[in-house]
């Protein structure tokens, strides 16, 4: 195996010594494991972040959007408007359940699902249109709303990759008919490595959401509360005609940790954003790099630290990933290929998309974690130096 100075992780965070003596406090006093005060707390605690009415918290992103596919009451034929850079998960979701997937393109620019993409894709079987704030940076939530609303088509925002993200001050995941989250270990904040929420803004689909998460179980309508175990603890029901229950519980554990880390988003998010901003000026003057356009007024919380390497053909690109990789030991990788050329999206109707294949070829991601030291990274930025300029006379 390959040793680098500067490895790709998986883990985003590490918790302080404060949230491990928290967590495991909490835990000495948490009966039940599963379904306490920690689920409730954690889930107001999100909503009062984000700004919105209803969250409820699940065991992984994944899962949440299989919900959102569920309380769209999705049939076959209905066709979902999915960006093709991102993770496979946005997608699954809706083909899953018999959706059709219609692939948008990205903004060359900001590298987020393109509002002029979206246009071109709209039919009558438009179903929903499933928004991704990839690396951090919000997509234009006001226009895609607004012809959302005009069309009666709804919105999902992706937020997987965005939280603590805004446009003019207004978080991403507050705009959509529904939101998803997820707390997996490489995320802005993480619940011990897999987690996740759903938010619901549009009451329309607000409906057994809980049955929908845990089973089916809902409360009896009791007339006497004090015969509590009649005719059963709890009732099982069918939260929608159509689809059968799920478990996507997250554990109190999990929701705890949540619970601890939300306090600190802000921070650690802030301290992405300075070294985002110190990493591209440090760069400003290597015009082979071009980084994610922020429009006025967004806010970037740079989950990823990416760029497109400018160059005729990928030969370019090819040999400065080799060339960091090798030489200066730093695990630069290539991520997010467009769905539609995975096999497993191989039936799915093909577009032009331009933008995204033309970024993914040419794409750079560099290591970026919030507890990477100073040493590190002074020195992922000047191997990075060293390398454009080695590249440059290679291919001068």
């Amino acid at each position: 195996m390959k040793k680098f100075k500067i490895d790709w992780t998986n883990n985003s965070i590490k918790y302080s010594d404060k949230e491990k003596k928290y967590l495991f406090k909490a835990i000495d006093g948490m009966t039940p494991l599963t379904q306490g005060k920690y689920l409730d707390l954690f889930q107001k605690s999100f909503s009062k972040y984000l700004g919105v009415k209803h969250s409820y918290a699940v065991s992984n992103c994944s899962n949440a959007l299989d919900m959102t596919a569920v309380l769209l009451d999705t049939k076959s034929n209905d066709e979902f408007i999915v960006p093709a850079h991102t993770w496979c998960a946005t997608a699954i979701s809706y083909l899953r359940f018999g959706g059709k997937i219609k692939w948008a393109d990205i903004n060359p620019d900001t590298l987020v699902i393109s509002i002029d993409s979206i246009k071109k894709l709209v039919t009558k079987k438009t179903k929903a249109i499933i928004v991704v704030h990839l690396y951090g940076l919000p997509a234009n939530m006001p226009e895609i709303i607004k012809f959302a609303k005009e069309k009666n088509i709804a919105v999902v925002e992706d937020c997987a990759q965005s939280l603590g993200s805004t446009i003019n001050n207004k978080k991403t995941g507050s705009y959509g008919d529904m939101s998803v989250f997820s707390f997996h270990s490489n995320k802005l904040m993480t619940t011990l490595g897999e987690g996740g929420m759903l938010v619901i803004n549009n009451k329309k689909y607000n409906k057994n959401v809980e049955a929908l998460r845990h089973n089916g179980v809902t409360n009896f309508n009791r007339k006497d509360e004090s015969k509590y175990w009649l005719p059963a603890m709890s009732n099982v029901i069918k939260p929608n005609k159509d689809f059968w229950p799920y478990n996507f519980c997250l554990g109190e554990p999990q929701c705890a940790t949540g619970l601890i880390v939300l306090k600190r988003l802000d921070k650690l998010n802030q301290s992405r954003i300075k070294r985002a901003k110190q990493f591209i000026q440090f760069l400003k003057n290597y015009k082979e790099l071009t980084f994610q356009k922020n429009p006025t007024g967004y806010k970037n919380v740079y989950h990823c630290l990416v760029a497109r390497f400018k160059s005729n053909n990928t030969k370019k690109r090819n040999f400065f990933i080799n060339l960091i990789s090798k030489k200066y030991k730093i695990k630069v990788i290539v991520q997010n290929c467009p769905l539609d050329r995975y096999e497993l999206f191989r039936n799915t109707e093909k577009q032009k998309l331009i933008n995204s294949n033309n970024f993914f070829d040419n794409m750079v991601s560099w290591p970026f974690y919030t507890y990477m030291s100073e040493k590190e990274f002074n020195y992922m930025m000047l191997s990075t130096k060293k390398a454009i300029e080695e590249t440059r006379r290679k291919f001068s």
